[in-house]
């Protein structure tokens, strides 16, 4: 039987590092790679949402060339924005 936690961190992982861009892909699964074996079910869920926003508004809620929706705002936004994470 598996864990359904870690199934929807595996989903994650994938749509992650599948947006399409490598830009994308490098922020997506950059801040996945670093930061999900600390997450717990709500910072699962805020991934899993921001996962369904258009890769274009998420990349400029992290640059701050555009506001972010008061939902994504936090600490994991905050992480985000940070781009420590992206290896290139």
């Amino acid at each position: 039987m598996s864990d359904p936690f870690q199934t929807r961190l595996d989903r994650a992982k994938f749509r992650a590092w599948h947006r399409g861009t490598r830009e994308a892909d490098y922020m997506f699964g950059g801040f996945y790679d670093t930061f999900h074996a600390q997450w717990d079910e709500a910072q699962l869920a805020w991934f899993e949402a921001l996962l369904e926003e258009d890769d274009v508004d998420v990349m400029a809620w992290a640059l701050g060339t555009q506001e972010c929706p008061e939902s994504f705002k936090g600490a994991q936004m905050d992480a985000l924005r940070k781009l420590d994470y992206v290896s290139i």
